[in-house]
């Protein structure tokens, strides 16, 4: 809540940034993290409206749940090259393998999004709060949606999924397990 705070410099020394010890940061516009830091904690930026960007350099090997959740002007989340564990692709936040969709950034003001073909989980909250999409489309990969994922998406009037899926279903644009239970 330092509503004041417009930029952080994270120094080498630092190996990890705490549980929400960003958060609700209202003015922090710009953020740079150290090559030390290891680990960034649950919620370590949730809130930060003005924050357009972050780069997670090559360091980072843990990024908790909803770090970046309702950083309502995040358009891009980047990843070192050199980043073994993480990646990003067109700004949206994966692990290296691109097996895991791990946070979609909220700012972002595309209407619909395909899930790459290479994903087969979907982490915690990873589209929380995106209010801009209109439409996300499941592919067949997929086998595990986790909690909140399309948690307060405003504008969200379809979710649809790839007839293949063995998991799961959409019915006129709502999703469901594929037994339909």
């Amino acid at each position: 809540y330092c509503s004041s705070l417009t930029s952080i410099v994270i120094g080498d020394s630092v190996t990890s940034i705490g549980n929400y010890a960003f958060s609700y940061c209202s003015s922090l516009t710009s953020i740079v993290i150290g090559d030390s830091v290891t680990s960034i904690g649950d919620g370590a930026f949730s809130s930060c409206s003005s924050l357009t960007s972050i780069t997670i350099p090559d360091s980072v090997t843990s990024i908790g749940d909803y770090a970046f959740n309702w950083c309502t002007s995040l358009t891009s989340i980047e990843v070192s090259e050199d980043n073994i564990n993480y990646k990003s692709i067109e700004g949206v936040l994966f692990n290296k393998a691109g097996t895991e969709l791990i946070q979609y950034p909220v700012g972002n003001s595309k209407t619909s999004y395909d899930i790459p073909i290479s994903v087969t989980s979907i982490g915690d909250g990873a589209f929380y709060g995106c209010s801009s999409l209109t439409s996300i489309t499941i592919p067949d990969s997929v086998t595990s949606i986790g909690y909140r994922a399309f948690s307060d998406c405003s504008s969200l009037t379809s979710i649809e999924v790839s007839v293949d899926n063995i998991n799961y279903k959409s019915i006129e644009g709502v999703l469901f397990n594929k037994a339909g239970t």
